[in-house]
């Protein structure tokens, strides 16, 4: 399967150009790997990740369901990834503590022409516990016209 990494990276670049979230809460993602419909996230909890019992915050969680979902959705070729219409977050477990990474898998299960539904998993350190999942549905109609998206290189 094509990688679909450098076009999901020209997109997270875009991100933190241009938003005022990511860049703030954020910035140290790092991309691991994305193939089409599917990327690999991994962060390290910080101090601005955390709650006051210094645990991941739930905040970041879904902050972090709404960008896995809109990567999952670039890695399709979509360089404009639409806007939400749906955001769920399940918490199974605590996320972990200032210094403990976190590994995230993003997939995007189905881009069609107006919508498009991702899944997003968290996962504790190498054991791959799984912590959170969350769903996320994007109205992608009007991104769909972007001249940048690269559709039919990554969305077979």
């Amino acid at each position: 399967m094509k990688s679909a990494l450098p076009f999901v990276q020209r997109v997270w670049s875009s991100f933190l150009a241009t938003s005022g979230l990511e860049p703030t809460l954020i910035p140290r993602l790092k991309l691991v790997d994305a193939v089409p419909g599917h990327v690999k996230l991994e962060l390290t909890i910080e101090k601005s990740h955390t709650n006051r019992l210094e645990i991941l915050h739930g905040g970041t969680v879904a902050s972090l369901v709404d960008l896995g979902g809109s990567l999952a959705v670039s890695s399709r070729g979509m360089f404009s990834t639409g806007v939400s219409t749906d955001l769920n977050v399940t918490y199974i477990s605590s996320g972990g503590k200032i210094g403990d990474k976190i590994f995230i898998e993003s997939k995007c299960h189905k881009l069609g022409r107006s919508l498009a539904f991702t899944t997003v998993e968290f996962y504790k350190s190498q054991r791959y516990e799984l912590f959170a999942r969350g769903t996320h549905t994007k109205y992608v109609a009007a991104a769909m016209k972007d001249e940048n998206n690269r559709l039919e290189e990554y969305n077979a």
